[in-house]
């Protein structure tokens, strides 16, 4: 499966992961230029900036080694800008990732809240 595909795959899959977990997505491919966040779920007052990593194996590691330094950087600005623009004061921020592993079987979703921190 091509990349593009299996990361739009990837990111239906957390959606409805998060979903079934009480989170609402309020946006998808949230953008600033050309850096983005794949999701913004809110549950409560908590509202989650989360990657989405997939991956078709573990041939290139697993999909959470993916998420470099430089990635979370980015997406921390762009949650700026997100927080500018939507955030309010009683909310509290923070970064997960979800990765999803597609091989054959159902999907593998391992979602890791609170993530990383700047």
């Amino acid at each position: 499966m091509a990349n593009k595909p299996l990361g739009d795959r990837g990111e239906e899959i957390a959606a409805q992961h998060l979903a079934r977990a009480g989170w609402t997505v309020t946006h998808r491919n949230f953008r600033l230029g050309h850096r983005e966040i794949d999701l913004v779920a809110r549950r409560g007052e908590v509202v989650a900036f989360v990657e989405v990593k997939t991956r078709a194996g573990l041939g290139y590691g697993h999909p959470l080694e993916a998420i470099t330094a430089k990635k979370r950087r980015e997406i921390a600005q762009v949650a700026g800008a997100w927080i500018e623009r939507f955030g309010t004061p009683r909310d509290v921020y923070r970064f997960d990732a979800v990765a999803v592993l597609v091989r054959g079987g159902p999907p593998e979703v391992e979602h890791v809240e609170d993530a990383w921190r700047l």
